[in-house]
């Protein structure tokens, strides 16, 4: 520093050591006075620097990266400009208003010698750059180009004042002339930074040259984008000005609007709906009205929500679908596991519309207990058919109003939901489902059922008539799908219109499925939980699907796996470890849910007199039910107990009058029950029980008390009894064979008649169970009863005998067959 003192004065070739000031998007230029306004600590100590001890002079260097606060050596560029300070204002807000005038090119190029720390600013040792002679021919022509230009620019462009290009027209030469224009032209500092470096005063005025050229045009497209601008603005005004003054008129008039633009509008938004001539002329007709009714009365208000409705209506506006089959079937598959007959039928559905585009939208009714994703899948389907998804609940809708709508003539009418469900879906080929069909009631109002008959008939859902639009309108597009949870108070006319689709139950094996692949990932993601920190074992998902819920769906299923979702995720933010894995097995899932809720019935541990073990049916699947039979000294009196169903009671009379009418083949005193009291007892007394199924479990265990024989306790048993001891086929097979296998039982008997339908049994449930297929009670008898040498029951032994001598023939012949 001793040997560059600021007070040093040296030769023009020798570096100089001046404060350096960085600029952001501004470059100076030489022989050019410009304020900036200066704000950054470092800036203004430089300048105060400036001032004090270097007379004044600066050196200005250009930013690379403008957003930089605290600019690096390799963040400034290398050439800039020597500058003086002419003036300095001090300003309220801390920062100051500096006017620089620009000497002369300088470079610090070597950055690592040309810096020199200088505490609170940078200081630089600066070298002037020598500019080349600037007198040549080309040079004068590009002077002479240049003036010209700037006359031009200062034709369009008034913000350029006369005395500065008075003072440039004097400029002869190419370098000063190029730096004086430059600060005048609005262009990129980096562009600016090119002009600064280029050091041939010639090019240096034909790159400025280039850049005048281009801000003329520049200047000429925007001065006439600004009067298309003000000449579209002076129309809007003018309009702006003469609807101001009709609305005054219909203002005085009573009227807000003109109605005749209303009208008008109307009129063109008609003309644009696909709609049959004879409904355009209805609404035409209601337009012409509005145009004769003040807008102040009731009427014109009617009319108008009416043509409003028409007009926003999907008239013939239809989606186009998506008719890949195999794309179709994956979201099916995606969505739901199972639920096979309606996948497959709404995908022959779309392989027929692939094939006949004017083929009517099916009316498919989903019927099953709560749970088993009805609805779900009503949304799948539209899903996989890339059509649009409504839903309308009719559940405890009792006005036939809420279908058809009401009529114009009643204050607040509406269209029916249906219409209003339409409007909102903006297509007319959605898919809509109606949930809850078997919900709707009846009163004084009307039946909504009745009114359903017309939307579902496809026959008569072409010209669908809404009392309120009393226009016909085209339903037949819409795939209707209902759902329901049982058929009985559905009326048969409307059944009649409908596909039905049961959906049962879920089997186990389905619900271990489901929440394996589809509960599970929901249920973390919906907890923030991650694979790793839960993990259920099948034999725990089981024990949760067994004994903490009974249901034919899995929505409590879902919901037991929720609580267990939440207490882990307590236990991870207690035990501060987010990684930590969670183990549900069976032996621990009563400590996150409980003692257990339910219990599902398994075989007894041996043979039983007097115990036969049935299968029954339920809403939630299958269950084993035990038959007991008890018999007491008495007067031929007969106890049936269990809540049992005038079917299931009747069954139990049936297999009386079949055990009677065999005592001799059994071995029995005719008059046996005279002398007896028989109780039959069907355990879980407070579930109601009913059904036909029960017939020959009823018989056996009635027959092993009588005979003092077991009943084979890994046997179950399921079909109805005639009085011939006929065995007839009985429903819900599938379920039934589910519950014997889950209780553990070996061996199932079924009616001859329900052989057809093991098709729809799990292969793993018909390999580990012995089917029988039976025609007879005696076939029955002779699968069930456990003979003392395990002979069959008619093995006519004396050692087999009843429960008392005082039932028994004296003579006991052996039965034939």
């Amino acid at each position: 520093m001793s040997d560059y003192g600021p007070n040093d004065r040296r030769s023009n070739s020798e570096p100089l050591i001046l404060p350096m000031m960085p600029l952001r998007e501004v470059v100076m230029f030489p022989r050019s006075i410009v304020p900036l306004f200066v704000g950054r600590e470092a800036s203004i100590k430089a300048i105060e620097s400036a001032l004090a001890d270097y007379g004044k002079k600066i050196f200005l260097a250009t930013q690379k990266s403008p957003e930089k606060e605290r600019p690096d050596s390799e963040d400034i560029f290398a050439m800039g400009t020597v500058a003086k300070i002419l003036q300095m204002l001090r300003l309220p807000d801390g920062t100051i208003k500096v006017l620089f005038e620009g000497l002369y090119r300088a470079t610090w190029s070597d950055r690592t010698t040309d810096l020199i720390e200088g505490g609170e600013y940078p200081l630089v040792r600066v070298s002037r750059v020598r500019e080349h002679a600037d007198q040549s021919t080309e040079g004068d022509a590009l002077v002479r180009a240049v003036h010209e230009s700037l006359e031009n620019l200062s034709k369009i462009n008034k913000k350029l004042a006369p005395e500065t290009i008075l003072a440039m027209s004097g400029i002869k030469s190419p370098g000063r002339l190029a730096d004086a224009v430059m600060p005048h032209l609005k262009v990129d500092f980096k562009a600016k930074q090119d002009i600064l470096e280029t050091t041939d005063p010639v090019n240096r005025l034909e790159k400025v040259y280039e850049l005048l050229l281009g801000e003329i045009e520049i200047v000429t497209i925007e001065k006439r984008v600004k009067g298309r601008v003000k000449t579209q603005m002076e129309k809007n005004q003018r309009e702006y000005y003469l609807n101001e003054q009709i609305k005054a008129i219909n203002k005085e008039m009573g009227r807000e609007d003109d109605p005749l633009a209303e009208a008008k509008d109307l009129e063109d938004r008609l003309e644009a709906k696909e709609m049959s001539e004879e409904n355009k002329e209805r609404v035409k007709k209601e337009i012409k009205k509005l145009k004769h009714m003040p807008q102040s009365s009731a009427e014109y208000t009617v009319v108008r929500n009416y043509v409003d409705w028409v007009l926003d209506l999907p008239w013939n506006v239809y989606k186009p679908l998506d008719l890949d089959i195999a794309s179709a079937r994956k979201i099916l598959d995606e969505d739901h596991y199972g639920l096979e007959k309606p996948k497959e039928r709404i995908l022959e559905y779309m392989a027929v519309q692939s094939l006949v585009e004017a083929i009517k939208g099916p009316i498919l009714c989903f019927v099953g207990p709560p749970g088993v994703g009805k609805t779900s899948i009503a949304k799948s389907i539209a899903r996989a058919m890339d059509r649009e998804f409504v839903r309308l609940s009719l559940g405890g809708v009792r006005d036939e109003a809420e279908i058809r709508g009401h009529r114009r003539t009643y204050v607040g009418a509406l269209p029916g939901k249906i219409i209003q469900s339409l409007r909102r879906c903006k297509y007319n080929n959605p898919v809509f489902c109606l949930d809850e069909v078997d919900k709707m009631s009846t009163d004084f109002r009307g039946d909504p059922s009745a009114a359903l008959l017309e939307v579902l008939d496809p026959e008569q859902n072409v010209a669908f008539n809404d009392h309120y639009l009393d226009l016909d309108y085209d339903l037949s597009k819409v795939f209707f799908i209902t759902t329901a949870n049982t058929l009985h108070s559905i009326p048969p006319p409307l059944q009649d219109r409908m596909e039905i689709i049961r959906l049962p139950g879920y089997l186990e094996t389905e619900k271990l499925a489901i929440a394996k692949s589809f509960l599970k990932p929901k249920q973390l993601e919906l907890h923030g939980l991650k694979e790793l920190n839960l993990r259920f074992s099948d034999n725990a998902l089981l024990e949760i699907i067994r004994h903490y819920t009974k249901e034919a769906g899995v929505r409590n299923l879902e919901r037991e796996m929720a609580s267990i979702c939440r207490k882990a995720a307590m236990r991870l933010l207690e035990d501060n470890d987010l990684e930590e894995t969670v183990q549900v097995s069976s032996r621990n899932v009563s400590g996150f849910l409980g003692v257990p809720k339910y219990r599902y019935g398994e075989r007894e541990d041996r043979p039983q007199v007097g115990v036969c073990t049935g299968l029954a049916w339920t809403q939630q699947g299958g269950e084993i039910l035990m038959v007991e039979v008890v018999l007491m000294q008495g007067k031929g009196k007969v106890e049936i107990t269990g809540k049992l169903g005038e079917v299931m009671q009747e069954s139990a009379k049936a297999a009386l009058s079949y055990l009677r009418s065999r005592s001799d083949v059994f071995g029995l005193k005719r008059e046996f029950y005279k002398d007896i009291d028989i109780h039959v007892h069907v355990p879980d007394g407070a579930t109601p029980k009913d059904g036909p199924s029960a017939g020959i479990t009823l018989v056996t265990a009635i027959v092993s008390a009588l005979l003092n024989l077991p009943v084979r306790n890994d046997l179950a048993m399921t079909g109805e009894i005639t009085l011939r001891g006929r065995v007839l086929p009985i429903g819900g097979l599938r379920e039934k064979l589910l519950a014997a296998h889950r209780g553990l039982l070996s061996t199932v008997l079924i009616p001859k008649e329900n052989e057809k339908d093991l098709k729809e049994v799990p292969a793993n449930i018909l390999r580990d169970l012995e089917i029988v297929t039976v025609d007879n009670m005696d076939q029955v008898l002779e699968k069930a009863l456990v003979c003392p040498d395990s002979a069959s029951i008619f093995c006519g032994r004396a050692d087999v005998a009843p429960l008392s001598n005082f039932l028994v023939k004296e003579e006991y012949q052996r039965p034939t067959h």
